[in-house]
């Protein structure tokens, strides 16, 4: 049975937005609204999970992740719902960035050839991150940024 929760988030921002999602026995999956940052049960430094993340993460990502004390690795979380929009890290350095806020917009007819979904011949994505309408947002304004790419009124709609 499945049990979600709210917790204090145990990375040294101290939020008490941390989203728990248990995925069965074995696997948590805990995402933080306060500080944006994420980790499952298997982001640890001796799991070939996490280092299978590591390759794929960006050096910005990589330089951000934190480890809580029972030895979890959480990494910036990235929310993306393409017909809606985009929250991500955006920056020079460790010392230099935050949150990043983008609105889809649809993909015009006239467009639509520089958008193809791959792997599907002749099929087009419908939706596009817009970034002129990139929005920046401080280290803890996290959950301010999903307000303003419309990640919570699509949620609440459906």
């Amino acid at each position: 049975m499945n049990q979600d929760n709210l917790t204090t988030c145990p990375c040294d921002r101290k939020s008490d937005a941390c989203y728990v999602y248990e995925q069965g026995p074995e696997m948590k999956i805990k995402q933080c609204y306060g500080c944006g940052f994420t980790t499952n049960s298997l982001m640890k430094a001796d799991e070939d999970f996490f280092e299978e993340q590591l390759e794929a993460l960006p050096e910005l990502y990589k330089d951000l992740i934190q480890t809580d004390t029972e030895g979890q690795k959480w990494i910036p979380s990235t929310i993306n719902v393409p017909e809606v929009g985009m929250v991500f890290v955006n920056g020079s350095n460790p010392q230099n960035w935050g949150w990043a806020a983008v609105k889809a917009v649809e993909v015009t007819e006239e467009e639509k050839h520089k958008f193809p979904i791959p792997g599907k011949k002749g099929q087009f994505y419908k939706h596009r991150m817009d970034m002129t309408t990139m929005k920046m947002f401080n280290q803890y304004d996290f959950i301010e940024a999903m307000d303003y790419a419309g990640l919570f009124e699509n949620s609440l709609a459906k």
